[in-house]
C-alpha cells in the first residue's frame, strides 16, 4: 500500500483511481468532442473529475459514474461557454478570421462508420468495443463469451479487412 505525506490511501482513493485509470481514456474522448483542443479537453475531464471524486461516496451505483461525469463535462462545459460568450464585444468592424473547415471530420466519421458497418457481426462487435469502448482485449473476451484467442484474432482479421476497405484506401490518399 503506497503512503501520501506518511498516511496510507484511503479506499476511497484508491476506488477512484482505479476507476480513472480505466475509464480515462473513453471519457478524455468525451472530453474532447465537447472542446476544441486537447488541452481544453484534458483541462475539463480534470475539473469533472475533482467534482466526481467530491462526490464519490454519494455515488452509490458503479454503472452510474460515467454518466455522472460526463454530466459534470458538460455542466462545466456549458458554464464554461457562458463565461466566454461575456468577453466578446460587439464590434463594427469584422476582423479578417481564418476559417477551418470541421466537415472532413464528419466526412471521414461518416466512411469509417460505413466500413466498420461492412464488417461481419463478430468483427464489427470487437472493433467497437476495442477501439469506441475503450476496453482490453480480456474485457471484450469476457463481455462477448469467448476466448482471449478468439478476441485476437478476430481484431486481426477486421482491422486487415478495414486497412483494405476501398473507401479507406481513398480516404487516406486524399487526405
Amino acid at each position: 500500500m503506497s503512503a501520501v505525506a506518511g498516511t496510507a490511501q484511503s479506499p476511497r482513493f484508491e476506488d477512484f483511481s482505479g476507476y480513472v485509470a480505466e475509464r480515462g481514456p473513453a471519457l478524455l474522448r468525451m472530453a474532447r468532442n465537447l472542446t476544441n483542443s486537447h488541452a481544453d479537453a484534458e483541462d475539463l475531464l480534470q475539473a469533472a473529475l475533482v467534482k466526481t471524486f467530491l462526490s464519490w461516496d454519494r455515488i452509490t451505483n458503479p454503472r452510474a459514474l460515467d454518466g455522472y461525469v460526463r454530466r459534470a463535462m458538460v455542466n462545466t462545459q456549458i458554464s464554461e461557454w457562458r463565461r466566454s460568450r461575456l468577453d466578446v464585444y460587439p464590434t463594427d468592424e469584422i476582423p479578417e478570421q481564418r476559417v477551418d473547415d470541421p466537415t472532413w471530420r464528419s466526412d471521414l466519421a461518416d466512411v469509417v462508420a460505413r466500413s466498420v458497418d461492412r464488417l461481419p457481426e463478430r468483427q464489427r462487435a470487437t472493433v467497437v468495443l476495442r477501439f469506441y469502448d475503450d476496453l482490453t482485449e480480456a474485457q471484450i473476451a469476457e463481455r462477448l463469451g469467448v476466448t482471449l484467442g478468439t478476441v485476437k484474432s478476430t481484431l486481426s482479421r477486421a482491422t486487415e479487412k478495414l486497412r483494405h476497405d476501398a473507401d479507406l484506401i481513398i480516404e487516406r490518399t486524399t487526405s
